[in-house]
């Protein structure tokens, strides 16, 4: 299972705000799919890694 919780610890770490994001460009039913753990395009992980300036570890993570 992918979770995204390291997501929101680097988003909290980054002082980064989910209205931010939104600010940037990321779609709100996109900003739904990762509250619900749901799956995203690559090119959304992309987005999340140069918005965040950060690595997809920082974004995503799998769990057994």
């Amino acid at each position: 299972m992918i979770s995204y919780k390291p997501l929101w610890k680097t988003m909290d770490n980054k002082k980064i705000t989910q209205y931010k994001l939104l600010q940037m460009g990321l779609d709100k039913h996109t900003l739904q799919k990762l509250r619900d753990n749901k799956s995203i395009t690559m090119n959304t992980l992309e987005f999340l890694c140069s918005a965040l300036k950060c690595t997809p570890n920082e974004v995503i993570e799998f769990i057994e």
